[in-house]
């Protein structure tokens, strides 16, 4: 028997595309944090033996790391955030004083999109009655002003995305015997970016196969290349 709560709302489309789209997001932060500071730490074990070297340079990474995401992120949310609400600013002054013009303008997006005239016209009336704002906003910005990103939640999921990914060859490292570092980390590291790939291109609606090649082989790169100029380095000094 299926039973229903009408107390609690129908989730819309656009809600599950903005948690899909999050959730991408912290599986591809993740994804950078495992890359770059298996890199790191990869690096610097094809330098030197000592522990606490490695230690020391994977602790940097993760922590520069999820820094530089963090603030990456809470500045490009907010100057999205800021954008936003310039070009509202600026549609709430045409509302007031062009009503006419903005209410024909979005009478002719309607038409482009194929409604006849007299569909058009009555569809614009008819949102530009109900939210004029929201209106205009979603059909000449494409965005809903209703919805705006928090550039602090967005820091925090992007620097703790990266400090879980970073963990993994951070750990993978440290915890083998010496002789067995490198094979531990890399083996960690693949299985980990196979499953980021296959999680990402399924949030994503994208082929599996392709998605997680890509993504192993760009780590397996990276590792390779931070692995011979490690080793070069080490050899050098």
């Amino acid at each position: 028997m299926v039973s229903t709560h009408p107390e609690e709302p129908a989730l819309h489309v656009s809600d599950v595309d903005a948690r899909l789209n999050r959730l991408r997001a912290g599986v591809l932060g993740a994804n950078d944090g495992i890359v770059s500071v298996a890199g790191v730490v990869l690096g610097v074990v094809a330098a030197t033996d000592h522990s606490t070297a490695v230690l020391a340079s994977g602790v940097a990474a993760l922590v520069a790391g999820a820094l530089s995401m963090g603030t990456g992120e809470y500045v490009s949310v907010s100057t999205q955030r800021d954008t936003q609400q310039a070009l509202l600013a600026k549609e709430r002054w045409e509302l007031a004083e062009l009503p006419e013009q903005e209410l024909a303008e979005l009478a002719e997006i309607y038409e482009r999109k194929g409604l006849s005239p007299a569909l058009a016209q009555q569809v614009a009336e008819e949102l530009t009655a109900h939210d004029a704002l929201a209106a205009h906003a979603e059909a000449e910005l494409g965005f809903d002003p209703e919805e705006s990103a928090d550039p602090w939640q967005a820091a925090a999921a992007s620097t703790a995305a990266f400090t879980l990914g970073a963990l993994l060859p951070l750990a993978a490292v440290l915890l083998p015997p010496a002789g067995l570092r490198v094979a531990v980390c890399v083996a960690a590291v693949v299985v980990a970016l196979v499953l980021t790939g296959f999680v990402s291109a399924r949030l994503g609606g994208a082929p599996t196969r392709p998605a997680v090649l890509r993504n192993v082989g760009g780590g397996m790169l990276a590792m390779a290349v931070t692995y011979g100029i490690g080793h070069l380095v080490g050899t050098a000094l």
